[in-house]
Parts: C-alpha cells; sequence; structure tokens
C-alpha cells in the first residue's frame, strides 16, 4: 500500500493591505507532487475548504518552468476542491505525513490557524512526517507540543528568510518576519549559504521535521519527504 500523506494549501488570498492577491505558490506544490505522485497517496486540504487560492504571481513567475505549468494545466481540480482541515483532526494515525505548501498565504492564516496547529501537533507527535517549504514553516511558529513547549524550540529549521523577503519587497506587507519569529520561539534556523540556494532540513524524532527554505527547494523537500515516508 501506498503511505498516505496530507498536502496542506492557503485558503487566504489578500497579501496584507497591498491590494494584490497572494495564495499558495505554484512550484512549492507542483515540484514536490510530481515527486511523490504514484508513490504517495495525497488529500489536499485547506482552512476553508473548497478553492484554495494560488498566488498569480507564481503562475507568471514560473511560466517557463515546465512542472509548474504541466501542473497548472493538468491539476486544478486539486486546489479548487480541497477537502476542508478540521475534518482530520484526530486522524494523524491514518496517515504517514502531512505537507504545507508555502506560499505568502500561510502568513495570514495558518500561522494562527488553531486546528492546523492541533493538526501538526498530532501528527508530530505520533512520530510522522511533518514538512513545510518556503513560507508554509509559518503554520509550525506557534505549535505548541503536549509538555507546553514550542514545537520549532531547539529544531533545526529552514524557511524563507528575512533576506530574501526584503529582497522580494514584501517585509512590509507581512504581519511578521518568519526567520525572526522561528527564532524567537526557539528554532535553529539554518540556511542556504546564499539567498535563493535549495536548502533542505531534517530534525526531530527520526529527521522526521523537514523543512525547505524557498521556491529552490521544492523538488528537494519532495525527495526528503518521499525518503522519509
Amino acid at each position: 500500500m501506498s503511505p498516505k500523506i496530507l498536502v496542506v494549501l492557503s485558503s487566504h488570498d489578500k497579501l496584507g493591505d497591498t491590494g494584490k492577491q497572494t495564495g499558495w505558490y505554484l512550484p512549492e506544490f507542483a515540484h514536490p507532487y510530481y515527486k511523490l505522485e504514484g508513490k504517495a497517496d495525497m488529500t489536499i486540504i485547506s482552512p476553508k475548504g473548497g478553492a484554495a487560492p494560488l498566488d498569480p504571481s507564481s503562475v507568471e513567475m514560473f511560466k517557463e518552468d515546465a512542472e509548474a505549468s504541466k501542473f497548472l494545466k493538468e491539476k486544478e481540480a486539486l486546489w479548487t476542491n480541497t477537502d476542508k482541515l478540521s475534518n482530520y483532526l484526530g486522524k494523524a494515525d491514518q496517515y504517514d505525513g502531512i505537507f504545507y505548501v508555502g506560499g505568502h498565504g500561510p502568513m495570514f492564516d495558518l500561522a494562527t490557524d488553531s486546528d492546523s496547529q492541533q493538526l501538526i501537533k498530532e501528527f508530530y507527535e505520533a512520530g510522522k512526517v511533518t514538512s513545510a517549504v518556503c513560507h508554509g514553516p509559518a503554520a509550525f511558529v506557534n505549535v505548541k507540543l503536549s509538555d507546553g513547549s514550542y514545537l520549532v524550540k531547539d529544531q533545526e529549521i529552514t524557511a524563507f528568510t528575512n533576506t530574501e523577503e526584503d529582497q522580494v519587497g514584501l517585509s512590509s506587507a507581512m504581519p511578521f518576519m518568519l526567520e525572526t519569529k522561528l527564532q524567537e520561539n526557539g528554532a535553529k534556523i539554518v540556511k542556504a549559504d546564499q539567498p535563493w540556494g535549495v536548502k533542505v532540513v531534517q530534525s526531530g524524532k527520526g529527521g522526521k521535521l523537514i523543512t525547505g527554505q524557498n521556491p529552490a527547494s521544492a523538488a528537494g523537500i519532495g525527495e526528503a519527504i518521499l525518503a522519509a515516508l
């Protein structure tokens, strides 16, 4: 039997008060998806259920990316009809892992969503693969474990860096800076030698807590999840 994994998308579509749209980021779903397709069963969920907003800027930026373009053309049903995240509480024993797709959306909804935090806690404490890429680790920032400690405390974590946020000019639109907040809650931040470089980090029990830094790390995190499953 194939391992089963929950893939979580943001339901948030507004980029602060910039008037721009946001959501989840195309290559950060497309690249891991193709690493896992046919090898794992994926169930796509989001806080609100239904259509999860795709960040239009990611479509534009990755229009030359063959996998992203193919995914956009052929897999729309995956994100237009997501199941509601809260339906999966208490079901970690039925799955082998959970993966949070990045994009700026998670900074606004998944970072503070109590159902999502409970779900992450259940997966992590059950020893399941618990993973996220780019801004996806925003979902981990405020998660507390049964002993009251932060999930990220003393863990090696990578995520979209303050430098990268500054370089895309969106720091002022963010509700918080992801790298800073992770550090405040005790994470040991690990990053690529250069901004936008590939970085995938495994920590936690049995290396099951898996994070990727940025869009370039999306294929790598797909491979790491597959290996950990």
